[in-house]
């Protein structure tokens, strides 16, 4: 593929990459991103590294992030080891051959996305350099997991306006965004205008979309008892990714788009590589296809 084009890949839990990558590679999946839920636990990181690296001279494929997600602000219960394996991934990261580590930001539980701040500040003020010591970049997922600007247990990077306040509170090239439509579209953002105001910003992309069902909202609003919104592998949601292409493409960014899957109300189960496979053929035909060189 050309050095231009973004690729195209998807989520694996980091623990269980080695086990899953050579069964999934086949389907055609240019990158992966390895993510752990609060911890990184017992896995050998430098061990799993290796093993990853050489799986990707073997497929050609490149690992994009590797992402933690828990609330590093608090380390309280599961999230004990979360700050610590924030640090380990960000050590570990050049052994994988990314420069991207992922996750949320964590939260003051139950306080306000403004109370959160000076805490957010302090715990990433010291990530953010050691990331920057060693070449890394820290992206957040803009997901909401539940949480209002007023309440939450996990994360203050679900909107633009808190994105501007983490940024005002730690100025730095090495803090970024790992952006998706889906969690914007669930608070019933247009997520177009946003990526092109945000895009220098956007360090990694998550392949998920939405379906907004505009017909209950008008009917029933945001807090009754239908759903009005789902999450959607990409190819069956709302989202034009021929855009979000183009948007990305115009603002030269290098990184991937990485299909998190494991959300769609219908390619789920048994059916659930199915959607992903469909989401990936989907997202290179909206990149253009495969790279064709021009006449000499």
């Amino acid at each position: 593929m050309s050095t231009g084009q973004i690729r195209i890949g998807t989520l694996v839990g980091g623990g269980d990459a080695v086990r899953v990558i050579p069964q999934i590679a086949p389907h055609g999946f240019e990158s992966y991103s390895l993510t752990f839920w609060q911890t990184t636990g017992h896995t050998n990181l430098a061990e799993t590294a290796k093993q990853v690296r050489e799986l990707a001279d073997q497929h050609g494929f490149k690992v994009s992030s590797l992402g933690i997600f828990g609330n590093p602000l608090t380390g309280a219960g599961d999230n004990a080891d979360t700050l610590a394996s924030w640090e380990r991934l960000i050590d570990h990261a050049h052994l994988f051959g990314t420069d991207i580590v992922a996750g949320f930001t964590g939260r003051l539980t139950g306080q306000s996305i403004d109370a959160s701040i000076p805490r957010y500040a302090e715990v990433f003020g010291e990530l953010g350099r050691r990331a920057a010591d060693k070449g890394v970049r820290i992206a957040f997922e803009n997901c909401d997991m539940g949480g209002t600007w007023e309440s939450g247990d996990w994360n203050i990077a679900h909107n633009p306006t808190a994105w501007e306040m983490m940024f005002n509170a730690i100025p730095s090239d090495h803090i970024g965004l790992q952006w998706e439509p889906c969690h914007q579209m669930v608070s019933l953002i247009d997520p177009i205008p946003q990526l092109r105001k945000w895009v220098g910003k956007v360090f990694n992309v998550h392949g998920k979309d939405a379906t907004i069902a505009w017909d209950v909202v008008k009917e029933y609003g945001i807090h009754g008892p239908k759903p009005y919104v789902w999450h959607r592998t990409p190819g069956f949601g709302d989202t034009n990714w021929a855009d979000i292409i183009t948007i990305l493409m115009q603002a030269g960014y290098q990184g991937t788009i990485d299909i998190e899957g494991w959300h769609d109300p219908v390619y789920k189960g048994e059916l659930e590589m199915t959607g992903q496979v469909h989401a990936l053929n989907y997202l290179k035909r909206c990149r253009g296809g495969s790279f064709v060189p021009n006449p000499v």
